[in-house]
Protein backbone atom coordinates (compact mmCIF):
# COMPACT_ATOMS: atom_id res chain seq x y z
CA UNK A 1 0.00 0.00 0.00
CA UNK A 2 1.28 3.87 -0.88
CA UNK A 3 1.86 6.08 1.88
CA UNK A 4 1.86 9.90 1.49
CA UNK A 5 2.22 12.30 4.63
CA UNK A 6 1.70 15.81 3.16
CA UNK A 7 4.45 18.62 4.22
CA UNK A 8 7.50 20.53 2.29
CA UNK A 9 8.88 16.46 2.08
CA UNK A 10 6.82 13.52 1.83
CA UNK A 11 7.12 9.99 0.87
CA UNK A 12 5.64 8.17 -2.45
CA UNK A 13 5.67 4.30 -2.75
CA UNK A 14 8.16 4.20 -0.19
CA UNK A 15 10.79 6.92 -2.25
CA UNK A 16 11.25 9.90 -0.42
CA UNK A 17 10.12 13.18 -2.15
CA UNK A 18 13.50 16.01 -2.14
CA UNK A 19 11.78 18.87 -4.10
CA UNK A 20 7.95 18.99 -3.58
CA UNK A 21 5.77 19.28 -6.47
CA UNK A 22 5.22 22.98 -6.30
CA UNK A 23 9.06 23.65 -5.95
CA UNK A 24 9.75 22.15 -9.34
CA UNK A 25 6.56 23.32 -11.01
CA UNK A 26 7.98 27.32 -9.90
CA UNK A 27 11.77 26.33 -10.78
CA UNK A 28 11.37 25.60 -13.96
CA UNK A 29 8.94 28.32 -15.00
CA UNK A 30 11.53 31.03 -13.48
CA UNK A 31 13.99 28.97 -15.32
CA UNK A 32 12.02 29.97 -18.73
CA UNK A 33 11.39 33.60 -17.30
CA UNK A 34 14.80 34.45 -16.38
CA UNK A 35 15.54 33.41 -19.61
CA UNK A 36 13.45 34.76 -21.67
CA UNK A 37 14.28 38.45 -18.98
CA UNK A 38 18.17 38.34 -19.40
CA UNK A 39 18.32 37.63 -22.97
CA UNK A 40 15.76 40.08 -24.13
CA UNK A 41 17.21 42.35 -21.59
CA UNK A 42 20.80 42.32 -23.47
CA UNK A 43 18.71 43.06 -26.33
CA UNK A 44 17.50 46.66 -24.65
CA UNK A 45 20.54 47.26 -23.24
CA UNK A 46 22.29 47.46 -26.50
CA UNK A 47 20.19 50.19 -27.40
CA UNK A 48 21.19 52.64 -24.82
CA UNK A 49 24.32 50.28 -23.33
CA UNK A 50 26.01 51.76 -20.09
CA UNK A 51 29.36 50.55 -20.95
CA UNK A 52 31.62 50.37 -23.61
CA UNK A 53 30.40 46.74 -24.81
CA UNK A 54 26.96 45.22 -26.28
CA UNK A 55 25.76 41.43 -26.56
CA UNK A 56 25.75 39.89 -29.73
CA UNK A 57 22.76 39.30 -31.71
CA UNK A 58 23.18 35.58 -31.62
CA UNK A 59 22.51 35.76 -27.22
CA UNK A 60 20.00 38.22 -27.65
CA UNK A 61 15.78 38.09 -27.97
CA UNK A 62 13.66 40.63 -29.72
CA UNK A 63 15.75 41.16 -33.06
CA UNK A 64 15.38 44.79 -32.01
CA UNK A 65 14.27 47.16 -29.28
CA UNK A 66 10.45 47.04 -29.57
CA UNK A 67 10.51 43.28 -29.91
CA UNK A 68 13.08 43.28 -27.13
CA UNK A 69 10.90 45.25 -24.46
CA UNK A 70 7.16 42.89 -25.78
CA UNK A 71 9.11 39.80 -24.62
CA UNK A 72 10.81 41.33 -21.37
CA UNK A 73 7.12 42.65 -20.08
CA UNK A 74 5.87 39.38 -21.31
CA UNK A 75 8.56 37.79 -18.82
CA UNK A 76 8.31 39.87 -16.35
CA UNK A 77 4.44 39.27 -15.19
CA UNK A 78 5.72 35.84 -15.63
CA UNK A 79 8.48 35.98 -13.30
CA UNK A 80 6.60 38.11 -11.26
CA UNK A 81 3.67 36.02 -10.49
CA UNK A 82 5.58 33.01 -10.04
CA UNK A 83 7.91 34.55 -7.70
CA UNK A 84 5.82 35.73 -5.44
CA UNK A 85 3.67 32.20 -5.51
CA UNK A 86 6.96 30.75 -4.55
CA UNK A 87 7.90 32.77 -2.04
CA UNK A 88 3.84 33.04 -0.18
CA UNK A 89 4.60 29.06 -0.17
CA UNK A 90 8.41 29.15 0.87
CA UNK A 91 6.99 31.05 4.01
CA UNK A 92 3.93 29.75 4.53
CA UNK A 93 4.97 26.27 4.12
CA UNK A 94 8.13 26.88 6.51
CA UNK A 95 10.93 25.79 3.62
CA UNK A 96 12.58 29.04 3.62
CA UNK A 97 13.05 28.46 7.59
CA UNK A 98 13.79 25.20 7.73
CA UNK A 99 16.14 25.07 4.04
CA UNK A 100 17.96 28.43 4.23
CA UNK A 101 18.23 29.09 7.95
CA UNK A 102 20.89 29.17 10.23
CA UNK A 103 23.49 30.81 7.83
CA UNK A 104 26.96 31.36 10.34
CA UNK A 105 30.07 32.88 8.98
CA UNK A 106 31.59 29.75 10.27
CA UNK A 107 29.99 27.12 8.63
CA UNK A 108 30.02 28.92 4.76
CA UNK A 109 33.99 29.35 5.40
CA UNK A 110 34.31 26.13 6.43
CA UNK A 111 31.89 24.78 3.29
CA UNK A 112 33.53 26.88 0.87
CA UNK A 113 36.71 25.48 2.09
CA UNK A 114 35.42 21.91 1.82
CA UNK A 115 33.87 22.90 -1.72
CA UNK A 116 37.31 24.13 -2.77
CA UNK A 117 39.05 20.79 -1.82
CA UNK A 118 36.18 18.98 -3.29
CA UNK A 119 34.92 17.42 0.37
CA UNK A 120 32.27 18.36 0.63
CA UNK A 121 29.45 16.12 1.10
CA UNK A 122 26.21 15.52 -1.12
CA UNK A 123 24.83 12.65 0.15
CA UNK A 124 21.72 13.94 1.59
CA UNK A 125 19.72 16.46 -1.00
CA UNK A 126 17.04 17.31 1.64
CA UNK A 127 19.84 19.57 3.70
CA UNK A 128 21.50 22.05 2.10
CA UNK A 129 24.79 23.14 2.84
CA UNK A 130 25.98 26.73 4.32
CA UNK A 131 26.97 27.65 0.87
CA UNK A 132 23.85 26.80 -1.02
CA UNK A 133 22.40 28.50 2.12
CA UNK A 134 24.08 31.75 1.50
CA UNK A 135 23.30 31.51 -2.30
CA UNK A 136 19.72 30.66 -2.40
CA UNK A 137 19.24 33.58 0.14
CA UNK A 138 21.49 35.79 -1.38
CA UNK A 139 19.56 35.31 -4.89
CA UNK A 140 15.87 35.69 -3.43
CA UNK A 141 17.21 38.82 -2.13
CA UNK A 142 18.56 40.06 -5.75
CA UNK A 143 15.43 38.92 -7.31
CA UNK A 144 13.61 41.41 -5.61
CA UNK A 145 15.77 43.98 -5.99
CA UNK A 146 16.06 43.19 -9.62
CA UNK A 147 11.96 43.33 -9.87
CA UNK A 148 11.69 46.78 -8.02
CA UNK A 149 14.42 48.73 -10.37
CA UNK A 150 13.18 47.53 -13.19
CA UNK A 151 9.70 48.84 -12.24
CA UNK A 152 11.86 51.84 -11.21
CA UNK A 153 13.01 52.30 -15.28
CA UNK A 154 9.87 51.27 -16.38
CA UNK A 155 7.38 53.58 -14.83
CA UNK A 156 9.91 56.52 -13.50
CA UNK A 157 6.99 59.16 -13.53
CA UNK A 158 4.45 56.85 -11.86
CA UNK A 159 7.09 55.33 -9.22
CA UNK A 160 8.73 58.13 -9.05
CA UNK A 161 9.39 57.47 -5.21
CA UNK A 162 10.85 53.91 -6.16
CA UNK A 163 12.66 55.71 -8.39
CA UNK A 164 13.74 57.88 -6.08
CA UNK A 165 14.94 55.16 -3.62
CA UNK A 166 17.39 53.97 -6.29
CA UNK A 167 19.58 57.05 -6.43
CA UNK A 168 17.29 58.41 -9.94
CA UNK A 169 16.62 56.63 -13.32
CA UNK A 170 20.23 56.47 -13.88
CA UNK A 171 21.47 54.74 -11.10
CA UNK A 172 18.67 52.48 -11.09
CA UNK A 173 19.92 50.92 -14.74
CA UNK A 174 23.14 50.45 -13.31
CA UNK A 175 21.45 48.83 -10.50
CA UNK A 176 19.38 46.32 -12.55
CA UNK A 177 22.49 45.84 -14.99
CA UNK A 178 24.27 44.82 -11.24
CA UNK A 179 21.64 42.34 -10.39
CA UNK A 180 21.38 40.63 -13.80
CA UNK A 181 25.14 40.16 -14.01
CA UNK A 182 24.83 38.43 -10.43
CA UNK A 183 22.21 36.15 -11.40
CA UNK A 184 23.96 34.83 -14.28
CA UNK A 185 26.64 34.44 -12.25
CA UNK A 186 24.25 32.62 -10.14
CA UNK A 187 23.02 30.50 -12.98
CA UNK A 188 27.12 29.41 -13.76
CA UNK A 189 27.28 28.36 -10.97
CA UNK A 190 23.52 26.28 -10.51
CA UNK A 191 24.04 25.09 -13.67
CA UNK A 192 27.83 23.62 -13.39
CA UNK A 193 26.84 22.08 -9.23
CA UNK A 194 23.77 20.30 -11.20
CA UNK A 195 26.05 18.86 -13.71
CA UNK A 196 28.99 17.79 -11.06
CA UNK A 197 26.02 16.50 -8.98
CA UNK A 198 23.55 14.83 -10.94
CA UNK A 199 21.03 13.56 -8.83
CA UNK A 200 20.04 16.82 -7.68
CA UNK A 201 19.03 17.92 -11.61
CA UNK A 202 16.83 14.41 -10.64
CA UNK A 203 15.82 15.64 -7.86
CA UNK A 204 14.27 18.97 -9.21
CA UNK A 205 12.98 17.27 -12.24
CA UNK A 206 10.83 14.15 -10.77
CA UNK A 207 11.28 15.16 -7.20
CA UNK A 208 13.47 12.42 -5.93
Amino acid sequence: MSTIVVNDEHTTRGAKVIQPRWVRVMHWINAVAIGLMITSGWEIYNASPLFRFSFSSRITLGGWLAGALLWHFAAMWLLMVNGLLYLAFGLATGRFRKKLLPITPSAVIADTKAALTLKLSHDDLSRYNSVQKLLYSGIIIVGIVIVLSGLSIWKPVQLQYLTALFGGYDVARYVHFACMAAICGFLVVHVALALLVPKSLRAITIGR
